[in-house]
Formats: C-alpha cells, structure tokens, sequence
C-alpha cells in the first residue's frame, strides 16, 4: 500500500536529459514516464513539477545583459517545453495528464486553476504544473512548495542526483555525510544546498514534509511513494 495519497513531485531539467546534461534524452524521457504511471496505477496522486535547466540556467545569465526579469521568464517558458515532452511520453504509457501552466498558453496548456488541478488529481490524471508561480525571482522548488501546499499534498519530493542531503557536496567531496533525517531550521542554519531557502522555510511554516532522494536510480520513485526508507526526510 502506498504511505501517501498525493505527493507533488519535483524534477530538475536535466533530470530529463540524461548524461548529456542538455536536451531531451528520450530513453531517460520514456523511463521516467513509465515509473510515473507505475506510481499512479498503484493509487498515488501525482503532480509533477519539471525544472528547465537542460535547455536554459536563467540565473548564469543574470550577471550579463539580460535582465534577471528576463532571464526568469525565459525559464519558465523553458520549463513548460519539458512538460509538453513528458506529458505526450504519459500519454504514450496509456495515463492520463494534464499539462497545467501558470503563464496563460491556452493553445498549447490549460491554465493552472487550483481547483480545476484538484478535480483532475481527483479523477486519476497526473497534473503537470508547468511555468513556475509565473513571477521571477522565484525558482521552481518554490513552486512546487506552493503547489504542493495548494493542491493539499502529504508530501514534496524532490529529485536529485544524489542519495539524499549530506553535511557537504558528495560530488565533491567523498567523505560527505548523508542524512536520513534533518530539521527544516538544520537545513536553514546549516546552508545545505539542496532546495531553494525560500521553498523550505515555506515547508517549514506550513509543517509540509520534504524528500529528497535520488531519481535517476529506476524504482525510487515507487520506492519513495511506498515510504520505503531511503533519501532523506526534512520534516
């Protein structure tokens, strides 16, 4: 039996692009959908928000011409891009989806209507919460934070490439330490770079879980929704 009955999920972009680190890795693309539709079949609720830094990183950008207002919308139509990817890969798997955008794209997404998202939840489509909070300034952990705190969510995971959240970068440093467990306020005092200050200091004023946990090894993402004890919980 799964633990949670609707998790708002998080990715970053390059989560789509496999070892190339840019793009759209279509393997990687096919695999991810396909354990989302396992995790759906099993009776979660989804919503997935999608990061854009396989086809734009704004904020490398925000030190030169362009204006960081610019760069952030930039992104953020960036993101609706890997949405518009993943959701015809879902519908490929035989789930239903919703692309939902918080910049209005009626051609191409529903705009996001939280009550419209809960209905969708509700009869079994997994909901794509595409274009950011559309303000920049704000990144997409922030989104899915306010999403997930929207749509009532039991829980934000985040996707990343490593195990969990440890003392220092693991990628860089081989004696890193992971936690299993951390308190919002460790994470805030410590400066652990592993989700936008903002997004936890929200999940903390609000009593919202977050997991973090590794998403490129196949089965996490069922693993996770099981209450499985991996990653690492900031509660």
């Amino acid at each position: 039996m799964p633990k949670y009955r609707r998790i708002v999920l998080k990715f970053s972009g390059e989560a789509l692009a496999g070892s190339s680190g840019t793009g759209l890795d279509l393997e990687r693309l096919h695999g991810l959908a396909g354990e989302l539709a396992e995790v759906r079949r099993a009776g979660v609720e989804l919503g997935v928000v999608l990061g854009a830094g396989n086809f734009f990183r704004g904020i490398q950008f925000a030190q030169g011409r362009l204006r960081r207002v610019t760069v952030d919308e930039m992104g953020m139509l960036a993101t609706v891009i890997n949405a518009l990817a993943l959701q015809d890969e879902l519908e490929r798997a035989g789930v239903p989806c919703r692309l939902m955008s918080a910049i209005e794209m009626p051609k191409v997404a529903e705009p996001y209507i939280r009550r419209r998202a809960l209905r969708h939840l509700e009869q079994g489509a997994i909901v794509l919460l595409a274009a950011g909070t559309s303000h920049p300034y704000f990144s997409t952990d922030t989104a899915a934070t306010l999403r997930a705190l929207e749509l009532e969510a039991e829980i934000v995971a985040k996707a990343t490439r490593v195990e969990g959240v440890y003392d220092k970068d693991p990628l860089k440093h081989p004696d890193a330490v992971l936690y299993h467990e951390i308190s919002y306020h460790e994470v805030l005092s410590k400066a652990l770079q592993v989700m936008d200050a903002t997004a936890v200091a929200m999940c903390r004023d609000n009593q919202l879980p977050i997991l973090v946990f590794n998403g490129t090894v196949p089965g996490n993402i069922m693993r996770m929704a099981m209450g499985e004890p991996i990653g690492t919980l900031i509660h």
